[in-house]
């Protein structure tokens, strides 16, 4: 095994022999180094997945900690057991245990129009329990544990500049590097428009590899969520587009429609209605969430029979088009 996992193992669980470390699956967050280490001995857990921070700060990893920490407590939908954390180490690290059932994107992949339908509908009834979650203000989360978080508030614009910033720093733009600027002015000029929204818990990346079907998902138990580093409080406005664009929209062409009224059907049904302001705020989240496609245009054309140039070419003229509807 390579440092700086091996440190960390050493002082995560110094009592402990490793008997192997494995690749869990890509990743495009070169920020972090995340494992899967199996245990040589029979005690619990015989795994964890180890992730490790390799950019200085331990910010991510006491986030992680702390709003996994408070949502187990609460009981607002299912998360990992975090099993050892130390955010203030020379390598910031968070281990937890594997989750029981199935990631979704594998229950997905086996399912037919039917089953898919459903499971929308069960992403959307999770991500409006975690939106249940109110505080006083939009704001970053700095800490907190089982008892509660501690925010830091700010106007929601401010947030939002905050996390351009973040994605900007943790995705490689060099051909699009413009687009987040563009992006911040456009939440600038609507400032008023983005002043005075919910101040609601968001887990902030719900993409299919972060979400799991827990086994007794079937019966009514709620999705459950992993990798709660990017988490903060803000408009859940802004996470409906962001769920709807990575879970349901192709790279390029339109969503299957009946997936995504099943997905609002499911949020309604649990939240006793749709996000006030949705229709409104969207134009500027559907520019804002593009910047997770179009910052990774590398990443994309190693997965697309398209050549790089004519999907830089289609990304263009989709942001484009985005910017003139705000």
């Amino acid at each position: 095994m390579d440092d700086p996992v091996g440190t960390v193992l050493a002082a995560a669980f110094p009592d402990r022999e490793v008997d192997a470390v494995a690749d869990p699956g890509p990743s495009w967050n070169d920020a972090n180094r995340t494992v899967e280490v199996s245990f040589a001995d029979d005690r619990s857990p015989g795994r964890v997945f180890l992730k490790v921070t390799l950019d200085g700060g331990g910010g991510r990893r006491e986030r992680e900690r702390a709003v996994t920490a408070y949502v187990r407590a609460a009981g607002t939908v299912p998360v990992p057991e975090v099993v050892a954390a130390d955010p203030e180490a020379d390598a910031p690290h968070l281990a937890t245990a594997p989750v029981p059932g199935r990631l979704l994107h594998r229950v997905w992949h086996d399912a037919d129009e039917e089953r898919q339908r459903a499971l929308a509908a069960t992403v959307g009834d999770a991500l409006a329990r975690i939106h249940a979650r109110r505080f006083e203000t939009p704001g970053h989360v700095v800490g907190g544990d089982a008892d509660g978080l501690r925010i830091d508030g700010a106007p929601w614009p401010d947030v939002l500049r905050d996390r351009i910033e973040l994605f900007r720093s943790l995705a490689d733009p060099v051909r699009f590097d413009h687009h987040f600027d563009a992006v911040a002015a456009a939440v600038e000029r609507n400032r008023d428009l983005l002043t005075g929204v919910p101040a609601a818990l968001l887990h902030g990346d719900p993409a299919m590899p972060n979400c799991f079907l827990p086994p007794d998902a079937d019966s009514g138990a709620s999705l459950g969520f992993l990798d709660w580093e990017i988490a903060h409080v803000g408009d859940p406005v802004r996470e409906v587009r962001r769920a709807e664009r990575q879970l349901f929209e192709p790279l390029f062409g339109e969503p299957d429609p009946r997936l995504v009224a099943a997905f609002r059907e499911g949020y309604r049904e649990r939240a006793g209605g749709f996000p006030a302001g949705h229709e409104d705020r969207r134009p500027v989240y559907d520019a804002l969430t593009y910047l997770g496609v179009s910052g990774y245009l590398e990443e994309h054309a190693t997965h697309r029979e398209a050549s790089r140039e004519e999907l830089a070419t289609a990304m263009a003229a989709e942001m484009d088009r985005l910017l003139s509807r705000i």
